[in-house]
């Protein structure tokens, strides 16, 4: 049962590296009406954007071969209209305010979340992106 209209077809792009994490926002995002691509980490993020442009990308920041960090620069960094995508950081890391502030992120979700705060936080970034 979406109760977000707005969200229907926008594309989320879910970078964790816990693959329970992936699965859970996975099958939450697309019982909303999402589209999304799950990826393990910022290197495999990066891969996928270059075929699936996603409105909005949840982004863990502990990870291993490229953390949230890195893929973040690196994304900002581009040059090919993905460096505007926003950011909602999935994270346990500490002074979580601080990183998004440092990363220009749309919003945060401390770990461990709760779906109800969750959806409706992406559902918003997603409808404005």
């Amino acid at each position: 049962m979406a109760i977000y209209g707005a969200v229907a077809g926008k594309r989320v792009l879910v970078v964790d590296d816990d693959p329970d994490i992936r699965e859970l926002l996975f099958t939450a995002l697309e019982d909303e009406g999402f589209e999304v691509v799950p990826a393990g980490n910022g290197q495999e993020a990066l891969a996928i954007i270059k075929t699936f442009r996603p409105d909005v990308i949840v982004l863990d920041l502990m990870m291993p071969v490229m953390d949230g960090w890195q893929f973040a620069n690196e994304l900002r960094a581009r040059d090919e209209g993905d460096e505007d995508i926003p950011l909602v950081l999935l994270s346990a890391a500490r002074d979580l305010k601080t990183h998004a502030k440092a990363l220009a992120a749309a919003d945060i979700i401390e770990k461990p979340f709760d779906l109800s705060e969750l959806l409706p936080k992406i559902a918003r970034v997603a409808s404005a992106a």
